[in-house]
């Protein structure tokens, strides 16, 4: 797999392919946005544009990776020119994996099945058309835009006025829209959608307001992924010790939901298809250490690994103090 980075030291900023313990640095590209529209404008494969791009330099992965470089790791994908023309948003209940923890959808009757459900279901019978049909709508959130996209090492951020933080380990889809207004898919990256689970437990309608949280993606963007069925990892350390680990898997095997059946509800809307904009989606996760009774506390490291996806994205935790002060609307009346 075509594997990419962006990094970045000081004002200068760079796009590196991964190998293995060194990146080497593609000459003449500062951005992955860049890239993908030249690959966009000579019609070629991104992939093939990438291998016959001379390098300039190699740099020490192991030393950006941990820190101790000059170079920091970006998100693998950002607008460089105005961070609010990157839309961050998701697509929750993808996963056959939910049903475990849903158990009730098998023994209540239909009109006693929560809307969560019955969306859910909704899924399981119609999420996967025939080629050439329009199938069910899965569930869609907005995340915000890319001012709150974070890179491998940042902090995640429980604002004050949250009740909780946890995360969501996830696959991201990653797409630039061409000049015509076509979506293009640039690649996949290992997604963190950390959102608000007590918040959101308290009510169902206060899911929109739990998903509008930091998140992470990364390091790496992988352009030529496999995702039939995808086997991964997600852990939270504190102080050193494992706290909560469990095994998951996401893919197109293992969702209610075709890739392609998300792609076109998400792209169908006119409005997502403006000329130069970035697209960060998120497939959905299949298992939450809240689900599990696990609180985070500020510190946590939150650790994400899938195979084939590069090295895990780890971000800790970060709680923000509480301010009472309520926001004021200043009139221009």
């Amino acid at each position: 797999m075509t594997r990419l980075v962006q990094i970045r030291r000081g004002d200068a900023r760079a796009v590196a392919l991964c190998d293995e313990a060194r990146l080497h640095v593609l000459d003449g590209f500062t951005s992955v946005f860049d890239l993908a529209q030249a690959a966009i404008a000579a019609r070629e494969s991104l992939v093939q544009l990438v291998r016959k791009s001379s390098v300039d330099e190699s740099v020490d992965y192991d030393a950006v990776y941990s820190g101790r470089s000059e170079w920091r790791l970006m998100t693998p994908i950002d607008h460089p020119q105005e961070a609010a023309r990157c839309l961050v948003s998701g697509t929750g209940l993808t996963h056959l994996g939910s049903a475990a923890q849903r158990q009730q959808m098998h023994e209540a009757v239909e009109s006693e099945l929560t809307d969560s459900m019955k969306m859910f279901r909704l899924g399981l019978s119609g999420g996967k058309p025939a080629a050439g049909a329009v199938g069910a709508a899965p569930e869609w959130f907005y995340k915000g835009n890319g001012t709150i996209l974070r890179a491998h090492g940042e902090p995640l951020d429980v604002p004050g006025f949250a009740e909780d933080g946890g995360e969501e380990a996830e696959i991201a889809g990653v797409y630039v829209i061409g000049a015509d207004g076509v979506p293009h898919r640039v690649g996949m990256a290992i997604g963190n959608e950390f959102s608000d689970h007590l918040f959101e437990r308290k009510n169902y309608l206060n899911l929109a307001g739990s998903k509008l949280r930091t998140c992470a993606i990364g390091p790496e963007l992988v352009i030529d992924p496999a995702f039939e069925s995808v086997s991964g990892k997600v852990t939270v350390i504190r102080d050193g010790a494992t706290v909560w680990s469990k095994d998951i898997v996401t893919g197109e095997q293992e969702m209610s939901h075709s890739l392609r059946n998300i792609e076109h509800h998400h792209f169908k809307f006119d409005s997502h298809r403006r000329a130069g904009d970035v697209h960060v989606h998120y497939f959905g996760a299949c298992a939450l250490s809240f689900g599990d009774g696990v609180r985070l506390a500020d510190g946590d490291i939150m650790e994400v690994a899938f195979s084939g996806f590069g090295r895990p994205l780890r971000n800790p935790l970060r709680a923000l103090r509480h301010d009472a002060t309520p926001v004021v609307v200043r009139p221009l009346a």
